[in-house]
């Protein structure tokens, strides 16, 4: 007997439901202890932006919250390669989930999400729009503050040096210091978002990052 169409939308919430406890068990299990500031909050963070942002760009909040929740498993800095990242989390939504659909979005969202110094493609749906904006968020503002320094510690980079210009090494390279993240991408972040609503929550974060930087070349050279 088949099942009537809104008893068909009920199991299928209720088995998303199933599936977000369980990826926020898995999130945790594996980054909950993250120093690198990739860890469990950041993901339950982006989530909550992604959500936000959701209900304002009429996105899927289920494929939404999926890939906000998982992004970070696959992230390169904090695995041995892309590619055992993307793996990774392939591997457990292939155990949980029976919709290849599902997963092939998701897939798709999580391999474009990182900044990689500006260089990945565009993402190509709502969803991946709205989740890589949750991400970029993220990194704004006082949070976005704080794990800088987190990361650059993590690192083992310097806070400051000015007598050092490191524009011309690699994107990735540790010669960098916290201060010259800011430059190299937290100052640009606000002018690559993708929807309407994150770009107006992305002024007041790309101000307060303006303003904690007077601050913080005011005390570096002694001028309060």
């Amino acid at each position: 007997m088949k099942l009537p169409k809104i008893r068909k939308k009920e199991v299928k919430m209720k088995n998303n439901k199933n599936l977000i406890k369980l990826a926020e068990k898995f999130v945790k299990e594996e980054l909950e202890f993250d120093p690198s500031g990739h860890d469990w909050w950041h993901c339950n963070r982006v989530r909550n932006i992604a959500l936000e942002i959701a209900k304002n760009e009429k996105g899927d909040f289920f494929i939404c919250e999926l890939a906000a929740l998982l992004h970070d498993i696959a992230d390169e800095k904090i695995n041995e390669s892309k590619q055992i990242g993307l793996d990774k989390v392939r591997n457990w939504m292939r155990q949980n989930i029976d919709d290849k659909e599902c997963i092939d979005k998701v897939m798709s969202i999580i391999s474009s999400m990182s900044y990689n110094g500006g260089q990945n493609k565009p993402m190509e749906t709502i969803e991946g729009q709205i989740v890589q904006d949750a991400d970029r968020l993220d990194a704004l503002g006082a949070i976005g503050i704080a794990r800088t320094f987190v990361y650059s510690g993590w690192k083992g980079q310097q806070i400051h040096n000015p007598d050092r210009d490191p524009a011309n090494t690699d994107y990735r390279s540790n010669e960098k210091t916290a201060i010259y993240h800011f430059y190299e991408k937290l100052l640009k972040i606000k002018d690559l978002l993708n929807t309407n609503y994150a770009k107006e929550i992305a002024q007041k974060r790309h101000k307060f990052m303006e303003e904690y930087l007077s601050h913080f070349y005011s005390e570096w050279n002694f001028k309060d």
